[in-house]
Order: C-alpha cells, then sequence, then structure tokens
C-alpha cells in the first residue's frame, strides 16, 4: 500500500450528533476504538457550532435524522452549502425514518451514506472509512488542480522575467502560491553573481539565511557533475530550522545549479513533482537569460568594433561623442557616429539602421566602412548619400537607414550637409541663438534619389549636435516636442564640447530602451 493509500484509511476527528445520550455513547465508543477522535452534539445548533467555533475541522460527521431543533437533513445541507464545511462528508443514521424513502429524501439533499438502526460496528467504521477516503482523494484531486494552475501561472511569469533578479523573486513567489509555505530560491546571475530570493505565505520577505545556507552546503555536498535536469534532495533539519525539500536543476552540463527550497513537511510525491517542474521552468528560464546575456555582450562587443575608435584631432573644431547601448535587457541597435578628416575638412555623421540585432549592427558596420571609403576618397556628402542607396539595395534590400553626413570645410565657417531621412542637426550661434537644419532627403534603402547637399554659413564659436532618436524619443511623447526641448535644451548649454555632451545626457536621461549616439562639435 503506498502513502497516499495509507493516508485515506488513516484515524480523523469525526463529529456525532445525536439527542440520545446512549446512541451518542455507542457510537462514539465504537469511533474511539477504532483510533478515531469524536466531537458530540446533542442538537444541530451545537453541530453547526462546533463546525464554526474555530477549531480542528471534522473530516465526517455521524448525523441522526431526527434532531429536537431541526431535522438532520437541515443539518446537512448547510454543512454542504457552506464553502467552509462544504467537504465535510455526512453520513445520516435513523432509528424511525427507515424507509426507501426516506433514504432517498436524504441522499438527494446531500449525505453521502444513509444507515438505519441498529447498525453493526462493522458497517459503521466500514462507511466511516469508505467516505473519509472518498473526501480525502477528492481533496487531495482539487488540492492538485489548483497546485497545478499555480504552477501554470508561475511558468509564464517565469518566462517573462527580464533578468536574473525578477527570476528569483518570480520563482520563489510561484514556489509559495504553489505550496503555501516559506520558500528560498539562490540562482547564479549571467554575470556571476549569486542571487538570493525568498518569499513567504503572506508576501514577500528577505532570504532566510539559515535555508540558504543550508542550500549552498547541499551543493557543495552533492555537485551535478555533467548531468543535466531536477533532482530534489530532502535537507534534514538543523539548529531549529525545518527539513527542507531542495530541487536543484540545469538544463546544460558545467552551468552552476538553480535551487528551490521549501519545508518539506506535509509534501506529498505530487508535490514533489510539482516542485520538479517548477525548478525545471525556472532552468529553462535562467538559461535563456543566459544565452541571450551572451549573446549581447558578443553584439555588442561586435557593435563596439564597429565604432571609431578615437576622435580626429583638427584646429578648426572640437569634438566629443557619447555612445550608450541600451540596456541588457534590450536587443541591440544600430545606432552609429563617424569622424573624419578628409581633404577639404572634417567629415562628421550620426545614423541609425533600422531594426534591433545581431543584423541591424552588421549592418550598420557596413555602412560606416563605405561612408569612411566614400569620404577618403573625396566624394561630398549627397554624393556619399547616393552611394550608400546604391549600396544598401544592392547587399541589404530590405534594409532601411537614417543618416546625416555633414562636411565642415576647411577653415570653419561653411557646413555641407546631406541628411537621409535623420533628425535635423541643431546649431547654436555664439550669441545663444539655436535652429536647425531641417532640409532633408530620404531615407537609406527606399531607392529614391537623393538632393543636392545643403550649404549653412556658420561663425567661429559656434556649436553643432547630432543625436539619434535613442536620446529624444519617449512613449507618449511626441519627437518634434522632444526636438524642440533639445534646442531649448542647447541655449542654455555650456559651450565646451565635452560639457554639452554631458548637459545633455543630463536633460535627457536615456531609458534604456534604444541606443543613443550623440556627436557634438564646437568650431574654434
Amino acid at each position: 500500500m503506498n502513502s497516499e493509500a495509507a493516508a485515506d484509511t488513516d484515524p480523523a476527528l469525526v463529529l456525532v450528533v445525536d439527542d440520545n445520550p446512549t446512541n451518542r455513547y455507542i457510537l462514539s465508543a465504537c469511533l474511539q476504538r477504532a483510533g478515531h477522535a469524536v466531537v458530540e452534539a446533542a442538537d444541530g445548533a451545537g453541530a453547526l457550532a462546533l463546525l464554526h467555533g474555530g477549531g480542528p475541522l471534522p473530516e465526517a460527521a455521524v448525523v441522526d435524522v431526527r434532531l429536537p431543533d431541526m431535522t438532520g437533513f437541515e443539518v446537512c445541507e448547510r454543512i454542504k452549502s457552506d464553502p467552509h464545511t462544504a467537504a465535510v462528508p455526512v453520513i445520516h443514521i435513523s432509528a424511525s425514518a427507515i424507509t426507501v424513502t426516506d433514504r432517498a429524501h436524504g441522499l438527494n439533499r446531500g449525505a453521502d451514506a444513509y444507515l438505519t438502526e441498529p447498525i453493526a460496528p462493522d458497517e459503521l467504521l466500514a462507511t466511516v472509512t469508505a467516505t473519509l477516503r472518498y473526501a480525502r482523494a477528492r481533496r487531495r484531486a482539487e488540492t492538485l488542480a489548483d497546485r497545478l494552475r499555480r504552477l501554470n501561472q508561475a511558468t509564464l511569469a517565469l518566462y517573462s522575467a527580464g533578468n536574473a533578479a525578477a527570476l528569483a523573486r518570480g520563482t520563489a513567489l510561484g514556489a509559495v502560491g504553489i505550496f503555501g509555505s516559506a520558500a528560498t530560491v539562490l540562482l547564479t546571475a549571467p554575470q556571476g553573481r549569486l542571487v538570493h530570493a525568498a518569499g513567504a505565505a503572506d508576501g514577500p520577505v528577505e532570504v532566510t539565511e539559515p535555508a540558504a545556507a543550508q542550500v549552498q552546503a547541499l551543493v557543495q555536498r552533492h555537485p551535478l557533475g555533467v548531468t543535466t535536469g531536477v533532482r530534489v534532495h530532502t535537507v534534514p533539519a538543523a539548529g531549529g530550522a525545518p527539513v527542507l525539500a531542495v530541487a536543484m536543476a540545469r538544463v546544460k552540463a558545467g552551468r552552476p545549479p538553480l535551487c528551490i527550497a521549501v519545508p518539506d513537511e506535509g509534501l506529498t510525491a505530487d508535490d514533489h513533482e510539482l516542485l520538479t517542474q517548477l525548478a525545471h521552468a525556472s532552468a529553462l528560464s535562467l538559461e535563456a537569460l543566459r544565452s541571450y546575456s551572451e549573446e549581447h555582450i558578443l553584439a555588442l562587443t561586435l557593435q563596439r568594433t564597429f565604432l571609431p575608435a578615437s576622435l580626429p584631432e583638427t584646429g578648426h573644431a572640437e569634438l566629443a561623442v557619447r555612445y550608450l547601448p541600451a540596456s541588457e535587457t534590450t536587443e541591440i541597435g544600430g545606432d552609429f557616429y563617424e569622424a573624419l578628416a578628409v581633404r577639404d575638412g572634417l567629415i562628421v555623421a550620426v545614423g541609425d539602421v533600422a531594426g534591433h540585432s545581431l543584423d541591424a549592427a552588421v549592418v550598420m558596420g557596413e555602412l560606416r566602412h563605405a561612408l569612411r571609403a566614400y569620404a577618403l576618397e573625396g566624394h561630398p556628402p549627397d554624393v556619399i548619400a547616393a552611394h550608400l542607396e546604391h549600396l544598401i539595395r544592392t547587399l541589404n534590400p530590405h534594409v532601411c537607414a537614417t543618416l546625416c553626413i555633414m562636411l565642415i570645410e576647411n577653415g570653419g565657417d561653411t557646413l555641407r550637409i546631406a541628411n537621409a531621412g535623420h533628425l535635423p542637426p541643431v546649431l547654436r550661434a555664439p550669441d545663444g541663438h539655436t535652429w536647425f537644419v531641417r532640409e532633408h532627403g530620404p531615407m537609406l534603402g527606399l531607392g529614391l534619389p537623393h538632393p543636392p547637399a545643403v550649404r549653412v554659413g556658420v561663425p567661429a564659436g559656434s556649436q553643432i549636435v547630432m543625436v539619434t532618436d535613442g536620446l529624444l524619443e519617449r512613449r507618449g511623447t511626441d519627437i518634434g516636442d522632444s526636438l524642440t526641448e533639445l534646442e531649448q535644451a542647447l541655449a542654455q548649454a555650456p559651450t565646451g564640447a565635452e560639457e554639452v555632451c554631458d548637459y545633455l545626457l543630463e536633460r535627457f536621461p536615456p531609458d534604456g530602451n534604444d541606443d543613443v549616439a550623440l556627436l557634438v562639435v564646437r568650431l574654434r
């Protein structure tokens, strides 16, 4: 006999309701000899008061049909209609209501069994055992179904976790929701740091160090070697701490395991299986975070190799740049900048390849290197834009990009600007006057012709700011309003190029959802 089957026949607390003291004594004595605990009531009101008195809830009720204050049928109906007591099986007994009609009436009004007196002790005990077996199996099935529902909810939450800390919290709260007890989770984040999270049945709490220490000791005593999957261990109590059921899980060999610890008291084989499934789902989510983090780091490294290693030094312009990649939970984008000394002056450019992916970063690298090559050949900005249009249509016909190219001619008093659908550059004269150069052509990749470059005369001491949309775009804010704010901010900015970069990043703090490229030129 397995443990659950044995538990179905374990002794129970039984309520005996009969107005006849002799009958109550006989029934109670029979049940007690079989190992059951008994509470007694002489009428219906007393029985209902016992059920709602705050004490232990009986697992079964033996109720006489004829009671002085109400019928046993009414007592049964009240028990079954109350969610607090609805699962308690009711066994009717009667020495007078013994016809088939009486028995059918009692069963139709909610009774689980109906016995007529005189009742043989073996029949009474067998009936109580049968109703307990059914009630316990039903309660266990309902508990399992509820926990499976909670496991499904927890799993969905885990798959949406954006970082290791959120995953640890979600796993701990998922375990709390499933098992209704405290839970401790330990995992190693993609960056290598150990993350603790804990939960209690009444909400999140700080990690309990004794449980965390027990789990860490278990990992050291039972290394997983090259195995993958989930193992559930029972950790003996130590120093007053409860016995723990600890699931250790990983989906790839060589990874540190994710561990979930919950009190083992009262857990069944079904509960251990639920713990296993929760640990497996959490380990899958953690591996996805690790894989994404590794790809993100690789992509960022590759992306940075596509950007200029240094800025050119020129006598007529002071340069400063800032490049801020998107947060670790966001795919990399195709934002880039360029600054290159050429025969006719200084080429500066800021661009953005559409999309957020490694492919966007690769296309960005191709465009930037092609731009450098065309600029070093001596082509003006509008011709460079036309060549890049041809290049992108030939090699990446499904990709679009925006790009603003500016040639600061030798002497620093004339700008030639070709803007292919990018945000307009904003200028500030030494007297504080600011304006945008709004003339532009189509973005790259549409196969449309590009207009001639725009010539702009500027005095010495002027400032030029070129940005990508990651600095200005905010959910719910019109980009036109953000450009106006940028122009107003530049009017109040300091004069040095480095100081302008710092000032603008303080005024427009990036939200981490997109890359940011910011290039500032101060003409000398």
